[in-house]
C-alpha cells in the first residue's frame, strides 16, 4: 500500500515510523526485524497471512487513534479528534470479532482509506507548504479511489493488499533494521549511543526545492496510478450486463409452477427469418420450492399452420451469477449461442431457450443440479403456450451442451411426472456433463489451475447454497471463503472474470483454495445423486470431440456404454480435432445431424439409428 505524504498525515500505516523515532537503537533493530519477518511471511504466503495482516490492521488502528488523540488534546482539531475516535474504536472491533473480520477484510481496508482521505484533504486545506498541500490533496483523492476498487474487487483486493503491504512492510522493516544496528556500531558522542531520530537543522533552500521536486513527483505517481486502476474499472466493468426490472419478479406470482408472469420483445439480434420474446414464468428450484427464471422464445416469422414442435435449448457453463444469463446477452438467439436455430426456424420450430432459476430472475442458480436445471427448461415450453397468437405442440426435443446436457438428460427424466403435457420425443447432447462426481474426480486427479478452481468455485457454492449439509468451510482454506465467493460473481464472457483467474493465480502460490476431496463427503453424495440414472423412454443422440479439453472423452465413452446397458436408444458420434465447443459452432458437421435427428423424432417419420448394436 503507497504511504501517504510524511508529515502528519495520521495515517494508521505511518504509526510505527512515528512510534520508534525516538526508541532506543537495539529497540528499533528487534522491532524492524519482527516487522521485516512479518513482511515476508505476507508476501509468500498471502492467504495464510491474512489473519496477520488483519490483526496488524487492527493495533495500527488503535494506537493511530491513540497517538492523535495524544497529539491534539491541547489544540483541539475537533475533526481529527473525531476521526481519531473512530480509528480506535473501528481497531477494537476489528479485534473483538476477529474471525468475522477476514470476511469483511476488503471493506475494512476500504473504510480505512475514507478516513485516511478525510485527513489528507483537511490537512491540504489547513497546513503546509504548497507542495505538502498538494501531495496531500492528491494523496487524499487517490485514497477515496482505491477505497472504491477495494469494494468493486473484493476478492482480489485481499490479495493484492497483502502482497504490496507486505513488500512495504519489508521495505520498513529493513530501514529500522540498517538504522538500529548503524546507532549500535556508531555511538553518539557521549557514548549514549545513536537514536533513529537525529537533530534535525533547517534545510537549505536548495534542499527545499528538491522535497518539492519530490512532493510534485510523488503527486504525478499518485494521479498516475489511481486513474489507471480508475479506467481498468471502468473497463472491466463495462462488460458486465445489467439486470434490468423485467427480470424482477412482482411481489404476487401464481403458485403453479410453468405459467407465465410477462414476456417483452427482445432487443438483442434474431436469427433470420425469427421473432424472439423473452419471458419472466414461474417453476420450482432444485428443492421444489417456488421460483421464477426467464427464458428466450423464437418463434419463425410465418410458421406453417398447425401447432408447432418445440425445441428446448439448454445452454452450457456461463457463470452461476444473476447477470451471467444468456437472455441478458445481444447474440444469445443466433446460431453463435443456439446450435443450428436457423434451421430449427426454417423447419418451423419454435425454439424456448432458458436461462435456468437464478439466471436473470433471482434465486439460487441450480448449476449441475439436475432437476432444478430441468425444471426450469420444461416450465419454460409449459409458460410460452401462454403466450398471445402461439400454437405449441405437445412435441418436444431437448438439446443441451455441456451443463445444458446435464440439464436435457434430467428433463427426458422427470417430465413424464412433472409436466405430464409434454411428449419429449428426444434428446440431444452435445459434449453433456452426465455424472458432476465423476467430472469431480477427473478434475481433482489433474494438475490444479486458475481455471479449475473457478470451476470448483462454480459448483461448490451453488451446491452449499442449495443442500444445508454442505459446508463451504468444510472444503475451502479458512480465511478464503469470501475469495471463493467473490469468483461466483463473474461470468465467461466478461472481462471480469480476468480477475478470479488473477485471484486464483495469486493465491496458488500460496496454497490451495480448497480443502481435501470434494467428491467426498456431503458435496460428492449430492454430486452422485445429480446424475440421471435412467433408462430414458425417448431416443438420445450424442456427440463431442475428441480433443475436448473439459470433459475427457473417456467418461463420454463410459456414459454411452452405461446408457445401451440399460437398454436406450443411442445414436452417437466422436468428431476427430473438435474441443469442447466443436461440436457446437456454426461450422460444425454435425449440425446437419441435429435436425434430421430432430426432425425423425418430431415427425415420427423413422426409427433413429441406434449405434449400441454396432
Amino acid at each position: 500500500m503507497i504511504s501517504g505524504p510524511p508529515r502528519r498525515t495520521g495515517s494508521p500505516w505511518s504509526i510505527l515510523p512515528r512510534l520508534t523515532s525516538s526508541a532506543p537503537p537495539a529497540v528499533v533493530a528487534i522491532v524492524g526485524a519482527v516487522i521485516l519477518t512479518i513482511g515476508l511471511l505476507v508476501v509468500t504466503r498471502p492467504l495464510t497471512s491474512l489473519w496477520l495482516l488483519t490483526v496488524y490492521i487492527a493495533v495500527s488502528a488503535i494506537l493511530t487513534g491513540v497517538a492523535e488523540l495524544l497529539t491534539h488534546r491541547a489544540t483541539p482539531h475537533w475533526p481529527r479528534r473525531i476521526i481519531a475516535t473512530v480509528w480506535f474504536a473501528l481497531g477494537a472491533v476489528i479485534l473483538i470479532g476477529f474471525g468475522r473480520t477476514l470476511d469483511l477484510l476488503p471493506s475494512v481496508l476500504a473504510l480505512l482509506l475514507f478516513m485516511g482521505a478525510l485527513v489528507s484533504l483537511s490537512d491540504a486545506l489547513t497546513r503546509g507548504t504548497l507542495s505538502e498541500r498538494v501531495l496531500s490533496a492528491v494523496w487524499g483523492a487517490a485514497q477515496i479511489v482505491f477505497g472504491i476498487l477495494a469494494l468493486t474487487w473484493p476478492d482480489i483486493t485481499a490479495i493484492v493488499v497483502a502482497v504490496v503491504f507486505g513488500v512495504r512492510t519489508i521495505i520498513f522493516g529493513v530501514i529500522l533494521v540498517w538504522r538500529g544496528l548503524s546507532g549500535l556500531v556508531t555511538p553518539r558522542a557521549g557514548g549514549s549511543g545513536l537514536g533513529v531520530s537525529e537533530i534535525v537543522s533547517t534545510p537549505s533552500r536548495s534542499a527545499r526545492a528538491w522535497m518539492a521536486t519530490g512532493r510534485y513527483a510523488l503527486a504525478g505517481v499518485l494521479i498516475v496510478v489511481a486513474s489507471g486502476g480508475w479506467w481498468l474499472n471502468d473497463w472491466l466493468a463495462d462488460g458486465t450486463p445489467v439486470v434490468d426490472a423485467f427480470y424482477n419478479p412482482p411481489d404476487v406470482v401464481p403458485y403453479e409452477h410453468g405459467r407465465l408472469i410477462r414476456s417483452d420483445v427482445f432487443l438483442g439480434q434474431h436469427p433470420p427469418g425469427a421473432n424472439v420474446t423473452r419471458i419472466l414464468y414461474t417453476t420450482r428450484d432444485a428443492l421444489g420450492q417456488p421460483a421464477v427464471a426467464s427464458a428466450l422464445v423464437i418463434v419463425p416469422e410465418d410458421p406453417p399452420p398447425g401447432h408447432r414442435p418445440v425445441i428446448a435449448w439448454n445452454h452450457g457453463t456461463t457463470g452461476v451469477a444473476r447477470d451471467c444469463a444468456p437472455s441478458l446477452r445481444d447474440a444469445s438467439a443466433t446460431h453463435w449461442a443456439i446450435p443450428a436455430v436457423n434451421d430449427a426456424i426454417e423447419r418451423g420450430w419454435v425454439v424456448v431457450a432458458t436461462d435456468y432459476s437464478g439466471q436473470g430472475a433471482p434465486g439460487v442458480f441450480p448449476y449441475l443440479i439436475g432437476r432444478g436445471e430441468a425444471r426450469s427448461s420444461l416450465d419454460a415450453v409449459v409458460a410460452a403456450r401462454e403466450l398471445d397468437g402461439l400454437r405449441l405442440s405437445e412435441r418436444t426435443v431437448a438439446w443441451g451442451h455441456s451443463q445444458g446436457g446435464h440439464a436435457a438428460l434430467w428433463m427426458s427424466q422427470i417430465a413424464e411426472d412433472y409436466t405430464p403435457e409434454l411428449d419429449i420425443r428426444g434428446t440431444a447432447l452435445l459434449a453433456p456433463v452426465s455424472d458432476p462426481r465423476a467430472l469431480a474426480d477427473e478434475m481433482a486427479s489433474g494438475e490444479g489451475d486458475a481455471v479449475l478452481s473457478i470451476l470448483t468455485a462454480w459448483v461448490l457454492v451453488p451446491y452449499a447454497d442449495t443442500y444445508p449439509d454442505v459446508d463451504l468451510s468444510r472444503y475451502v482454506t479458512p480465511g478464503a471463503a469470501p475469495i471463493v465467493r467473490e469468483m461466483t460473481q463473474r461470468c465467461v464472457d466478461e472481462p471480469g472474470l480476468v480477475v478470479s483467474v488473477a485471484t486464483a493465480i495469486g493465491v496458488s502460490e500460496d496454497r490451495p483454495l480448497f480443502l481435501g476431496d470434494l467428491s467426498e463427503g456431503p458435496l460428492g453424495d449430492h454430486l452422485a445423486d445429480n446424475a440421471p440414472s435412467g433408462p430414458s423412454k425417448a431416443p438420445i443422440l450424442v456427440a463431442w470431440g475428441d480433443a475436448d479439453e473439459v470433459i475427457p472423452p473417456r467418461l463420454q465413452h463410459e456414459f454411452v456404454s452405461d446408457l445401451c446397458a440399460q437398454g436406450d436408444r443411442v445414436r452417437w458420434v466422436i468428431y476427430a480435432g473438435y474441443d469442447h465447443r466443436g461440436t457446437l459452432v456454426p461450422a460444425s458437421r454435425f449440425l446437419g445431424l441435429l435436425t434430421n435427428w430432430s426432425d425423425t423424432v418430431l415427425t415420427g417419420s423413422g426409427v433413429p439409428l441406434d449405434d449400441c448394436h454396432r
